[in-house]
């Protein structure tokens, strides 16, 4: 049964939302499944690439006494599914929160204040920090993210920016139950002189910005696929 952890893991924190999706009498999430799912898939594979070479740089591992034994790229399928299901159940999160909360939203120039504040944190963050590879990368790509905010001013950061705080409450448990919190050993281990070397709990301070990178990237491009002809709810229902 403990080879099952991580993918058990998987499983349950995607399966609640993924029913709820099918509710019809009020937001029916899955009306909009191939816009959704094309968004996860397109930016899920970079981060999966990613993923797949710092395992072979050894920047971090996995502990194969929590995974069923199946690897492609160095990774585990249950890494691979964690790019597939934990973004579908965080996501849904967000637009949970705009369906039924529709008044909790940052003004424009709150929200602009808030991108400039991350814009420089990271960017101190990945200048000070360029010979640790996965501080640097993460931190870097979180910070071009914010340079686009601050150019293209978004809409969607105001609400992204309110919703992010409660999706950051999962996923610290799944990223925590990952990285030692309620096991023996880590299921993910880290060279720790590769990266800050500050925890969250158990977990390194980048996951948390890598998460945001991740699912506020897959938000842009949902929004903008949900614009188009081909991924329209009307099609896709």
């Amino acid at each position: 049964m403990q080879s099952y952890y991580y993918l058990l893991l998987d499983v349950f924190s995607f399966l609640i939302p993924f029913l709820f999706s099918f509710e019809r009498k009020r937001m029916h999430f899955i009306q909009h499944w191939k816009a959704y799912f094309t968004a996860i898939f397109s930016v899920g594979i970079f981060f999966i690439l990613w993923d797949s070479y710092f395992a072979y740089k050894d920047v971090w591992g996995f502990n194969d006494q929590y995974l069923i034994g199946l690897r492609i790229l160095k990774l585990p399928i249950e890494e691979w599914l964690f790019f597939l299901l934990i973004p579908y159940a965080s996501v849904f999160i967000h637009y949970s929160l705009k369906y039924f909360l529709p008044k909790i939203i940052l003004k424009a120039n709150v929200t602009q204040l808030i991108t400039y504040v991350l814009f420089v944190v990271g960017l101190a963050l990945t200048v000070f920090n360029y010979d640790k590879i996965y501080t640097f990368v993460c931190l870097g790509l979180f910070t071009a993210l914010m340079l686009l905010q601050i150019i293209f001013k978004w809409k969607y950061a105001q609400r992204f920016y309110i919703s992010f705080i409660i999706i950051y409450i999962p996923f610290y448990f799944v990223n925590s139950a990952l990285t030692g919190s309620y096991s023996e050993k880590p299921v993910v281990f880290y060279d720790n002189t590769e990266n800050l070397g500050i925890r969250v709990g158990t977990m390194p301070l980048e996951d948390s910005f890598y998460c945001f990178t991740l699912l506020y990237s897959i938000v842009l491009v949902f929004e903008y696929l949900k614009t188009t002809e081909i991924f329209s709810s009307k099609k896709s229902s």
